[in-house]
């Protein structure tokens, strides 16, 4: 049987993730290679049975606590990288605080609490929820830390709500929106120094600079971004 180096490379980690198991169902708690590789396998094996994204993510996340592991491998695996074949193609699946949190707990790098029905907690930050309609006859995804206000032209959104924010999502996950798809998402500031560079080009540089949200605001308007109105155009009677 012939086959490639990414086929060889699902087999290992299935390999060591059904080791990992065995492991775990004799009461052992896992080291870090196979805590990982059972969590890889996971998502894998969701992505395989029909799961987005996100929720292969999420069930990633749920695989194994705190407890199932050795002490500190919470601590430092603070994140999970894995390529998945989903129906929409290869996905980068990024999985923040994959135990639930070690003694980092929140602090962990990408961690975003949830509440019970699955809505993203706001947290210390204000979350806006804004409503998204996707005007384009082929699904669009949009991943966690992309600036939303420049996401894909063809979703018909506030743009001005949505400047400097990005989803109040997991980090490394991504939501699907469906052709003629009118969805709810929550929106939370960009946190740091609220630098926006690359994305489609329309800031590129601080988020806070003066002028910058007009500015921006006008090349999107002027590229026929949905939603998009500049300050000037707002002002007109």
């Amino acid at each position: 049987m012939q086959l490639t180096p990414t086929e060889r490379d699902r087999l290992l980690i299935f390999t060591a993730a059904e080791l990992a198991r065995a492991r775990r169902a004799r009461g052992l708690r896992l080291n870090v290679p196979e805590a990982v590789a059972l969590i890889s396998d996971t998502v894998c094996e969701a992505a395989r049975d029909g799961l987005r994204l996100a929720e292969a993510v999420q069930r990633g996340r749920s695989a194994l606590a705190a407890a199932d592991v050795l002490p500190g491998v919470p601590d430092l695996v603070t994140e999970i990288q894995v390529e998945a074949v989903f129906e929409d193609g290869t996905r980068l699946a990024v999985i923040a605080d994959p135990f639930g949190g070690g003694t980092l707990g929140t602090a962990a790098p990408g961690a975003v609490l949830h509440h019970g029905d699955g809505r993203t907690a706001p947290g210390p930050e204000a979350v806006h929820t804004l409503t998204v309609r996707n005007t384009a006859n082929v699904p669009i995804s949009v991943t966690s830390h992309f600036h939303f206000f420049e996401v894909n032209p063809r979703l018909a959104f506030d743009r001005a709500a949505a400047y400097g924010t990005h989803l109040a999502v997991p980090a490394g996950s991504s939501v699907r929106f469906d052709p003629g798809a009118t969805v709810e998402v929550d929106l939370v500031p960009i946190g740091g120094e609220r630098v926006a560079i690359g994305f489609a080009g329309l800031v590129d540089g601080p988020l806070d600079s003066p002028r910058a949200r007009q500015e921006a605001l006008r090349r999107a308007a002027e590229q026929g971004y949905l939603g998009a109105v500049d300050d000037g155009q707002e002002n007109q009677p």
